[in-house]
């Protein structure tokens, strides 16, 4: 009953999520089509126009139509190009989904070693010295961070490409090599939250009552740390989904510093030609994700503490 209450949540949210987007890309003062066709466009050229995006029907019908396609896939028709937006998002969203999938389980992964070495060795040597690679890791700019990582890896070294997606089929290896900066570029950020978020919540639950009992019973200490991890990770689960949603923000960034044809490039691009259609296509995607990713990580939690299905 709770995961159907909670998809419907997760669906008027898109709704809602999808009008308040609608509205502000139709908010512009100047009209798209005096945007796309020029100030030198006529009256009859800018009739034409409205009339062959539907911009000249009610703003609500306009709405009702767009969403009713959206959910059929059919984004519409691109301002600039006048093609089809669906095929492009299916071109571009694998790169940018596969970018920010492995730069998330990457974090995680980390994330949960760090903070769990950390927390079995509070305020030792080692602790200080994650805390101060959190601390770095925060405050260094990801853009600034990528430039880093081209310069001294990739061109000294020569190990990793300057730039590009290379594709699966000049082999795996070398697709994985072309992804291994951009995907250190962006996690490095949420690693240094998520690592101390990890140490936190592990340090709390390794001074709860039924770790001491397990060790007066003589529990293996693997097995006892285990037990603690499990329940140090709820908080760890709904921040790390938010963080996914979040990742495809920081791949505007990224996406343009390694020159990769992903979606967050595509919606940089749209956004500076004022394709209208194009950006609210895409933002809805990646909300569409962004809700889902959150609907997975309560579903999750609820997993991993009961209690918080009874509350």
């Amino acid at each position: 009953m709770k995961v159907i209450s909670r998809l419907l949540s997760s669906a008027l949210l898109l709704v809602v999520v999808s009008a308040l987007l609608f509205a502000m890309c139709r908010a512009t003062p100047v009209s798209p089509a005096r945007l796309t066709l020029g100030s030198d466009a006529t009256v009859d050229q800018i009739a034409a126009f409205n009339h062959q995006y539907g911009l000249d029907r009610p703003v609500a019908e306009q709405y009702g139509h767009w969403l009713a396609n959206a959910v059929a896939l059919d984004f519409g028709t691109s301002y600039v190009s006048g093609g089809a937006i669906g095929p492009q998002i299916g071109e571009t969203l694998p790169a940018t989904v596969e970018l920010v999938s492995l730069s998330f389980v990457f974090t995680v992964v980390v994330s949960i070693v760090l903070g769990t070495v950390a927390a079995l060795k509070e305020n030792s040597a080692a602790d200080h010295l994650l805390r101060v690679i959190a601390i770095v890791g925060l405050s260094v700019p990801s853009f600034w961070l990528g430039l880093l990582l081209i310069r001294y890896v990739a061109l000294k070294t020569g190990w990793f490409p300057v730039g590009g997606l290379t594709s699966w089929s000049d082999g795996g290896f070398a697709h994985m090599q072309s992804l291994a900066l951009p995907v250190l570029t962006m996690s490095v950020y949420y690693i240094s939250v998520l690592s101390r978020l990890v140490r936190t919540s592990m340090v709390d639950a390794l001074s709860q009552d039924y770790v001491r009992t397990a060790r007066a019973l003589g529990l293996p200490r693997a097995r006892i740390r285990m037990y603690a991890l499990k329940n140090a990770l709820p908080p760890l689960v709904s921040t790390a989904a938010m963080s996914y949603g979040y990742m495809f923000g920081w791949a505007l960034i990224v996406e343009q510093i390694f020159n990769l044809p992903g979606l967050s490039r595509a919606l940089l691009a749209a956004i500076f030609q004022r394709d209208y259609p194009t950006v609210q296509a895409i933002v809805l995607v990646i909300t569409t994700i962004f809700i889902l990713s959150n609907t997975c990580a309560d579903l999750l939690h609820g997993y991993l503490d009961p209690k918080a299905n009874r509350k």
